[in-house]
């Protein structure tokens, strides 16, 4: 069977369990970039972000059978082992990383219409944000990684995090809050559509 695309992450799982190598591949290629997206917004650190990645799924490889479908999707079930790993990481560590990893130096691509006043103050801003991000608790900054980042469901970061849904709704609304206040970013915050204006 060659085309995988098409093929549920159940499916998938199955056939990886069977010995399949390229099932394997396919699901890491699928969910392999948003592990990693949020293993580096909760830790701030590519190293840590990377040893993550990498170990969710060698425990996805090694173990298929701790997935439990009755508890919900794999997707859930790949961020909460990440999230485990990066609390043990960070505890490891015994500190939080300051700020998000820049872009590479030295990446000076030209463009015409670039406005750079404008480009400084967006990634200023998106600096600000991260960092804010990263200064919360721990159990604060999940809920808003999940959520506001990766656009999860109230019901799928409970069972991420193990908690209940108003749990959730509770640590998010005080995380924001933080957040606006930390960043003082009234203007960026939208209670319409409570979403943040500002893209990472």
């Amino acid at each position: 069977m060659s085309n995988f695309s098409s093929l549920s992450d159940r499916r998938l799982l199955r056939l990886m369990e069977a010995g399949d190598e390229e099932a394997f591949v396919a699901l890491y290629r699928r969910r392999q970039q948003s592990v990693f997206r949020f293993a580096l917004q909760m830790s701030g650190s590519m190293e840590i972000a990377e040893d993550v990645t990498q170990e969710v799924f060698i425990t996805l490889l090694q173990s298929p059978q701790i997935y439990d479908e009755s508890r919900g999707s794999l997707s859930s079930f790949l961020y909460g082992v990440a999230r485990n790993y990066v609390l043990r990481k960070l505890k490891r560590e015994n500190r939080l990383l300051a700020l998000f990893e820049g872009e590479k130096e030295g990446d000076e691509s030209f463009i015409a219409d670039a406005d750079p006043l404008r480009d400084l103050t967006r990634d200023e801003t998106i600096k600000a944000v991260q960092k804010a991000i990263l200064a919360l608790p721990q159990n604060y900054r999940e809920v808003v990684v999940l959520c506001d980042l990766h656009e999860l469901s109230y019901a799928e970061v409970a069972e991420i995090v193990g908690c209940a849904v108003g749990t959730v709704r509770s640590r998010l609304h005080r995380a924001r809050g933080l957040l606006i206040e930390k960043l003082s970013l009234k203007d960026e915050w939208s209670v319409v559509s409570g979403e943040w204006s500002v893209e990472f």
